[in-house]
């Protein structure tokens, strides 16, 4: 009956890891496959095109171009290439500075055929408008409907996913922001976080390590939308007037927000680690003559490396993957950051605002799994550094 109970415990626990790593590699595949589906989608608009006279040359435009033609910062097509002629665009809310309601008709039937006159007359005129209201034996061209591709998405500095008639998904303001802030957050959190480790370790009485012990892990358990209100109410407006800034929602807020957020996962990892350093080391490096804080330095911290280092990756974790607090304070401008005290967005932070309004199976939602598969690879890029810090780190100590 022993044996029997055995192999039941041995094989539920065989199934339950193996059905755990499936799931993992589905949801892993799942978030790759729909995130590369972004490469696939055109530039313009489903079911939309861009019509020109069948006069002018310019073929090819890039959704950076097509957004710089309709917010009118792009005013002669000779700045894409084409002749030196005027820029006029049209898209379906103009219909009425052109046409009466009875050249258009009752049900707007003849709204094609009025547009395609239009454009047919007007050298330099660019119309966006449904590919179905454009008559086949119409004598225009269209601008190419090229695929949107990485160049534009990697490199590209602007993030404007609900644009028309192209949207623009450049991931370098994102980028830019999550380093950016998860970068301040660690400097200001890991010197911090180890100063209150070793105190509570080495220096700290049983008492007082006992009362500060359940007060620092009770922080882990802050949900993160009240530490974005205290940042919010305290953080913000304390560096508004420190530093004069027009608004106090900038990176450094973040950055802020977040090291008090890490500080709790980074304090609690690294005093285990240093408590659990061998008394013989502690006790031989003090019999050589050295001082208690030579010893500290010396031995307890770097025999805790290892433990350390996982305390710090679990931080650096939470404030690269943290949405609502970072949301709340640091002014959700999605433009590259020149300076900490400017407004920035993060990548949890547009995915969290965003996923909710992006209609599914579109280019916006494949663009937010894309975000999420470069957070994946920004975590395990982390993960193996610590790793690799780790395993020196043990190599150097065996």
């Amino acid at each position: 009956m022993k044996k029997i109970a055995d192999k039941t415990v041995r094989w539920v626990l065989t199934a339950s890891g193996f059905v755990t790593s499936v799931v993992i590699l589905l949801i892993i595949g799942f978030l790759f496959t729909e995130g590369a589906g972004l490469f696939g989608e055109k530039v313009i608009e489903e079911g939309y095109v861009l019509a020109v006279n069948k006069d002018n040359p310019v073929r090819v435009l890039d959704a950076a171009q097509i957004k710089a033609v309709f917010d009118e910062d792009m005013t002669n097509w000779k700045e894409a290439g084409g002749p030196d002629l005027p820029i006029e665009t049209f898209r379906l809310e103009d219909m009425d500075e052109y046409f009466t309601e009875e050249q258009l008709g009752p049900q707007y039937e003849n709204a094609g055929t009025l547009i395609t006159s239009l454009v047919a007359s007007s050298p330099g005129m660019v119309a966006f408008v449904p590919e179905s209201m454009i008559p086949d034996d119409a004598r225009l061209v269209f601008i190419e409907d090229c695929n949107i591709s990485p160049e534009e998405v990697f490199a590209g500095t602007e993030w404007y996913p609900t644009a028309t008639p192209a949207p623009l998904f450049g991931i370098l303001p994102l980028l830019a922001g999550t380093l950016w802030v998860s970068f301040f957050a660690i400097l200001i959190a890991l010197p911090f976080g180890i100063s209150i480790a070793v105190y509570m370790s080495e220096v700290a009485s049983e008492r007082v390590r006992g009362f500060l012990k359940p007060v620092i892990e009770l922080l882990n358990g802050i949900p993160s939308v009240v530490y974005g209100f205290f940042g919010l109410i305290i953080i913000v407006p304390l560096l508004q007037q420190v530093f004069g800034l027009p608004v106090g929602e900038s990176g450094l807020a973040g950055s802020i927000v977040l090291a008090i957020m890490a500080l709790p996962t980074i304090v609690t990892v690294a005093d285990d680690a240093m408590r659990n350093c061998p008394g013989a080391l502690r006790e031989g490096s003090l019999a050589l003559g050295a001082t208690r804080w030579q010893t500290v330095a010396r031995v307890v911290i770097p025999s805790s490396m290892s433990g350390i280092a996982s305390g710090v990756v679990l931080g650096i974790g939470r404030a690269i993957g943290e949405t609502m607090a970072v949301l709340m304070v640091t002014g959700n401008a999605a433009v590259v950051p020149h300076s900490i005290l400017e407004p920035l967005r993060t990548i949890p932070a547009t995915i969290a605002a965003e996923l909710g309004e992006a209609p599914a199976g579109g280019a916006h939602y494949q663009s937010l799994f894309l975000l999420g598969v470069i957070l994946f690879f920004i975590t395990f890029f982390i993960n193996l550094c610590v790793e690799y810090i780790s395993s020196r780190n043990r190599a150097k100590n065996s």
